[in-house]
């Protein structure tokens, strides 16, 4: 699945990272910046067919729009996003120049919260690179 938007070290570091965190229930994991994506990883009992622009697109703005909106509010800041469907779960992990999507089965707000925590780690590492 490679595009060379990053080594196979870092893509591997990804998809391991999750992996971990979410285990056999991982659907998908897919890298972004705001000009490329690439999916790092799908489950072999998925079908290769998901609009991967549209989603990359939409999820960029709308964390562009969700930074800006909540911004200085009391909540705190912006940590990640889940988003609920009848098939799965995604969760949307940036900061402000990459991202990760990965989307899973059902987890628990624990496993949520593991996962972001790890993504957000690495990618903090990564920008002190």
């Amino acid at each position: 699945m490679a595009t060379g938007l990053l080594t196979s070290d870092t893509s591997n570091q990804i998809v391991t990272t999750a992996r971990t965190a979410i285990g056999d229930s991982l659907r998908s994991v897919t890298y972004f910046t705001r000009d490329d994506y690439e999916q790092l990883y799908l489950r072999d009992d998925l079908e290769r067919d998901a609009d991967l622009s549209t989603f990359i697109g939409h999820e960029w703005r709308g964390f562009t729009t969700a930074q800006t909106a909540y911004d200085g509010s009391e909540l705190g800041d912006y940590n990640y996003t889940i988003r609920v469907f009848d098939n799965g779960f995604l969760i949307r992990v940036t900061n402000d120049r990459e991202g990760v999507l990965v989307t899973t089965d059902g987890l628990t707000v624990k496993d949520f919260e593991e996962v972001a925590t790890a993504l957000r780690t690495y990618l903090a590492e990564r920008a002190l690179d």
